[in-house]
C-alpha cells in the first residue's frame, strides 16, 4: 500500500506548491513614461529586463541600453559568400573541363560562342548579383528568428491580462526573477517609484 500512495502523495504536493515567479510588470500610458521608466531600470544595473510597446518607440533601444547586434556583419559576409559562390559555380561549369564530385560526378563544359572568353566576368554578374542578395536575404530571415527565440508559441506574459493591452495602448516595462538584482520586495519598490499605472507579477 505504501509504494501506491507515494505517487499520490508527491502529485498532491506538487500541485498544493506555489507557482515560479517569472518576475514583476509595470504598467505606463506614455512614450514619454517608458523612455524615462527605461533609463532608470538600464541604470539600476538590471540585465534581464524588456520593454513591450504597442508600436516602435524611437530611442527606446538607447534608452534600454541595447547594443547593436551582431547581425549586419553576418548578413554581409553571407551576401560575400554568395558572389562567390556564384563566381567558382560559373568559372566551373563554362570555363573549365574538370570532374568533382557533389553527389554525382559533374563536369565543366567549356562551350565558346561568338568569341566569348570562357572567364566572363561581365557575363557572371547577373547570377552574382541574385546569388549576393538569396544569401543575404536568407542569412537575415533565419538569424534574425534565431537571434530573438522565434517561434515562440508560449511565453509567460499571454496569460496576464493586463499585458493584452501591450498592442493596443499600453507600455510595459518587466523585470525578470532570473535578474542577479532581483528581490521581490526591492524590485516592487523601485518600479513604484518609476510611477506606474499598475504593477503586477507575472507566474512562470
Amino acid at each position: 500500500m505504501s509504494a501506491t500512495t507515494k505517487p499520490s502523495s508527491a502529485k498532491a504536493s506538487q500541485a498544493d506548491s506555489p507557482p515560479r515567479s517569472y518576475g514583476l510588470i509595470a504598467e505606463f500610458e506614455t512614450p514619454a513614461q517608458i523612455m524615462k521608466a527605461a533609463e532608470r531600470v538600464r541604470d539600476s544595473g538590471y540585465k534581464w529586463w524588456d520593454c513591450c510597446t504597442p508600436f516602435p518607440v524611437h530611442g527606446l533601444d538607447k534608452a534600454m541600453g541595447i547594443r547593436q547586434t551582431i547581425l549586419p556583419i553576418i548578413v554581409f559576409f553571407m551576401g560575400m559568400a554568395g558572389t562567390c559562390a556564384a563566381f567558382v559555380l560559373q568559372s566551373f561549369t563554362n570555363a573549365s573541363d574538370w570532374t568533382v564530385w557533389a553527389g554525382v560526378w559533374v563536369t565543366g563544359y567549356p562551350f565558346l560562342i561568338s568569341g566569348k572568353p570562357f572567364m566572363s566576368l561581365p557575363a557572371f554578374i547577373p547570377v552574382m548579383f541574385e546569388l549576393t542578395i538569396l544569401f543575404a536575404a536568407l542569412s537575415t530571415f533565419g538569424l534574425m528568428f534565431a537571434f530573438n527565440g522565434l517561434p515562440q508559441l508560449y511565453h509567460p506574459l499571454f496569460r496576464n491580462k493586463r499585458f493584452r493591452r501591450a498592442t493596443d495602448d499600453r507600455f510595459f516595462i518587466v523585470i525578470e526573477a532570473r535578474d542577479p538584482h532581483y528581490f521581490k520586495a526591492r524590485t516592487w519598490e523601485f518600479l513604484e517609484s518609476l510611477d506606474p499605472i499598475a504593477i503586477e507579477e507575472v507566474e512562470d
